[in-house]
């Protein structure tokens, strides 16, 4: 079956298609709030709620990334002008609806669907029928009241604020590119969520579902519009029809509910008379709902299947969490060293024996390794609120987080646990940080703190400027056992260099977990063989 012709009112003329991104929508907002301002017609309503709720929804999704407070800040501007505006549209879209339904099936035989390209209908059109002449009384009353209402808003809205806001979010928008996997993963979010929302509105089928589940799908499609450029060359389409039907289910739920509401039926055979319009309409954007989105074939499952899963899923939450950090940490590439060299200290050690073993391998079992490197990229967040203390920041900002997708709460509690612990206090088991972990993982998160404590004292291009190459020269390490103690031979390091005394005190904690020393040593670089003349 087709989708049924839309009551909604004919599109404007075709204008060039707008700019996506946060900018252009931004910017946008700015041309449409004079628009609107010039008598708030229904196209300049419409496009002026649409321009604003792309920008929040943008900042929803940035958001989740980067926590600078802007991004609230400017939902919290664009929200009281939105919300103002929401009222009136509702009039505007349900005087529509009154004047087509309430001639849909009139002595001429023309159908709402037949009139659609056609101008706003006289209320002569609709005098043989009483609810119809009602329900527009009522809606163009209203429709006034909300007119000054918004009025009132548009000219509070502060747009010397928003402009400034179109030249700083967007750059801090831009230091993730669109399409990378930390919009996948973002996107895997938005969809977990409308598909949660489908499936409780399959099973209730009320009013109240189906309009959360419009919300759900429309802020999915909004991620993968403005984000995910390749995805919505193939979805877009599809994903615009499945808004509008719902959306129009709803247009038909809020105008029964008004007409119920105002006594708008004189009897009760008009009453059924206009449920029954009602219902057909209702039901044939229901139908083709499940038409395209239940089943084998569903949407739901091709939408899915191009999203992370398994150890793309785990990759993407990664790069989700490093992007976090990129946004707060003020030495990211420090921390990104400490990642790397973690990394070496860990695979080295788990090589010789020394660390716990991971249980086979499964799906609920936690990724230790990837923790570490979690803790190592998010362990200097707290930064961003002060120097002092700031371990015990970032444990609190890390414990915070919502959890990404592919990743457990237990995994999200040792990294910020892990975090906690690179710097100041020692862990103690019985600690009332410890005790929040399970009392299997205490000494593990005591091994990956004591790993992160090292190497982020081996990092010697801390806080000195270097180049790529040198940075990337520094990050070699290797582990051995000799004599029954740990040898850490570590590039860039020197006995005699300042930092040798951090690294001594920063070596302690890995003693003892391990119960053996730990020497740290200069990683010589391979000799390079002498280039002779050619021959």
């Amino acid at each position: 079956m087709g989708a049924s012709p839309s009551l909604k009112p004919s599109p404007k003329p075709a204008n060039p298609k707008p700019k996506l991104g946060l900018r252009a929508w931004m910017n946008r907002v700015l041309v449409e709030c004079d628009r609107a301002a010039a008598g708030f017609d229904a196209d300049a309503v419409h496009d002026l709620r649409v321009a604003l709720r792309r920008c929040r929804s943008l900042a929803d999704g940035l958001m989740a990334i980067d926590p600078d407070s802007s991004w609230k800040d400017m939902k919290k501007a664009g929200r009281k002008l939105f919300q103002a505006l929401g009222e009136l549209r509702d009039m505007q879209v349900m005087a529509e609806w009154i004047e087509k339904l309430g001639v849909a099936s009139d002595s001429t035989g023309d159908s709402a669907g037949d009139r659609l390209s056609g101008d706003r209908l006289s209320d002569d059109r609709l005098s043989g029928d009483p609810v119809a002449v009602k329900l527009l009384n009522h809606v163009h009353t209203r429709e006034d009241a909300c007119k000054q209402h918004a009025f009132k808003d548009l000219h509070q809205f502060d747009r010397k604020q928003w402009r400034q806001w179109t030249r700083t979010l967007p750059q801090r928008a831009s230091r993730v590119r669109p399409g990378s996997v930390v919009y996948l993963h973002l996107a895997l979010e938005k969809w977990t969520a409308a598909y949660d929302l489908h499936k409780h509105a399959l099973r209730t089928r009320s009013q109240v579902s189906w309009h959360a589940l419009r919300i759900g799908i429309k802020r999915f499609r909004y991620t993968v519009e403005n984000f995910l450029p390749r995805q919505h060359a193939l979805w877009g389409d599809d994903l615009k029809e499945l808004q509008d039907l719902l959306g129009e289910v709803h247009d038909l739920d809020v105008l029964w509910a008004t007409a119920v509401e105002i006594l708008a039926f004189p009897d009760m055979e008009s009453q059924s008379r206009w449920r029954e319009k009602l219902n057909v309409e209702r039901t044939k954007r229901i139908e083709r709902y499940r038409e395209k989105m239940v089943g084998r074939q569903s949407l739901w499952r091709v939408w899915r299947a191009e999203l992370p899963s398994g150890p793309q899923l785990r990759a993407a939450a990664m790069s989700r969490l490093r992007g976090w950090a990129g946004y707060l940490d003020p030495d990211f590439s420090h921390s990104q060293r400490v990642a790397q060299l973690s990394l070496l200290l860990y695979d080295g050690l788990k090589d010789a024996g020394l660390l716990t073993p991971n249980p086979a391998p499964l799906n609920l079992d936690p990724d230790w390794r990837a923790v570490l490197q979690a803790a190592a990229l998010m362990h200097d967040v707290g930064k961003a609120k002060g120097q002092e203390n700031h371990q015990k920041t970032s444990y609190r900002m890390i414990r915070g987080l919502a959890r990404p997708l592919g990743w457990s709460a237990r995994e999200l509690e040792m990294a910020a646990v892990v975090a906690r612990y690179h710097r100041g206090a020692l862990p103690r088991p019985r600690g009332k940080t410890m005790q929040l972990l399970e009392l299997p993982d205490r000494p593990i998160a005591m091994e990956l703190a004591g790993v992160l404590r090292l190497a982020n004292a081996l990092d010697t291009r801390h806080g000195h400027s270097g180049n790529k190459k040198e940075n990337e020269s520094a990050l070699r390490l290797e582990v051995s056992l000799q004599d029954g103690c740990v040898l850490v031979r570590a590039a860039g390091y020197s006995a005699l260099d300042r930092s040798a005394e951090s690294v001594a005190a920063a070596r302690h904690l890995l003693e003892t977990v391990l119960r053996r020393p730990v020497l740290v040593r200069t990683l010589r670089s391979s000799p390079q063989p002498l280039k002779g003349p050619h021959r």
